[in-house]
């Protein structure tokens, strides 16, 4: 399919304040939106079924930008950030778990959005001990703009606002833990999946009446131009209306959240390669966008000195 041109995004203006734009996938040109002025994204969201309307047939393609637009997390914050586990056959392979089973079932983990979630070209920020082994994940996020519980898939895209990009950082090193008194307790996800900054996000939502066919675009990602992951959307063992059924059966879905679909194969672990500050990683999966973020080293007083600060991308 042609890209759709467009996205949902949350920008910082000139006068500091957060703002709802549009996001043009050719020029990387924020546009406003149309209608009430919301503080960003996921304002707009909690009132999905108006602005849906607002937008539909709505082309940005003309319209002036938005001067001094600083682009963030399109959402922020998700109320909750749901992620899928291991949802892609070729992922499972490459980790060496072999062929999944047919009536394979979705599972998830949380990661904390207010800490991980950073936007566009922030700074994954990992600790410079190499046995952290911290590795990429790039993934589709889906993005619900209907609540509710107990979705079926055959109703579940009604409940969605949008896709975006998702990379779920993980450090593989402290995951497993040495020492357990049961196999219960044995894998440490906080330590894993839960650090700060490790939920980068964006650039920005695509409506999903705008894709179509969502499942025939390609997810790619890159470090440092490097191609590391191929694979079709797509692919996933559970799809993304089954995702949206599945979580929901668990809890409450509510406008905003976000589930991360699960990687495709290519992720560090399986070749002992992993992120280094200075790397760069790209993630862009087509008619959605492009999000690049670089790795620094955290340090505790960079830590403290971003967690308090205004939240931004």
């Amino acid at each position: 399919m042609a890209n759709p041109g467009w996205g949902l995004c949350t920008y910082r203006g000139a006068d500091g304040a957060d703002a709802l734009g549009a996001l043009r996938h050719a020029d990387g040109v924020v546009v406003a939106v149309p209608g009430p002025r919301y503080g960003g994204l996921i304002a707009a969201v909690a009132e999905w079924d108006a602005l849906e309307q607002r937008l539909a047939g709505w082309e940005p393609a003309d319209l002036p930008a938005v001067p001094d637009a600083v682009l963030l997390a399109p959402l922020r914050y998700p109320r909750k950030l749901i992620c899928a586990g291991v949802n892609y056959g070729s992922h499972m392979a490459e980790m060496g778990a072999g062929a999944p089973d047919p009536d394979w079932a979705a599972w998830f983990f949380l990661k904390p959005p207010t800490t991980t979630v950073i936007g566009p070209d922030a700074a994954i920020e990992i600790d410079p001990d190499p046995d952290e082994q911290v590795d990429w994940e790039g993934e589709l996020g889906i993005v619900i703009g209907r609540g509710g519980r107990g979705i079926t898939a055959e109703d579940a895209a009604g409940h969605v606002a949008g896709f975006t990009v998702v990379n779920d950082i993980s450090a593989r090193g402290p995951h497993r833990r040495e020492g357990a008194p049961h196999d219960a307790f044995r894998y440490d996800w906080l330590a894993s999946k839960a650090q700060d900054t490790f939920c980068p996000m964006g650039p920005a939502v695509t409506p999903r009446w705008l894709l179509p066919d969502l499942d025939d675009q390609r997810l790619r990602l890159w470090v440092n131009d490097e191609l590391k992951q191929d694979e079709r959307a797509g692919d996933m063992l559970v799809g993304w209306r089954e995702l949206v059924a599945a979580a929901s059966a668990r809890v409450t879905l509510e406008p905003g959240d976000v589930i991360a679909a699960g990687t495709p194969a290519g992720v560090g672990m399986p070749r002992a390669q992993f992120l280094r500050p200075g790397d760069v990683v790209r993630v862009a999966i087509e008619g959605i966008g492009t999000l690049r973020n670089p790795v620094v080293t955290r340090t505790r007083a960079a830590t403290g000195a971003r967690l308090a600060a205004p939240r931004g991308g």
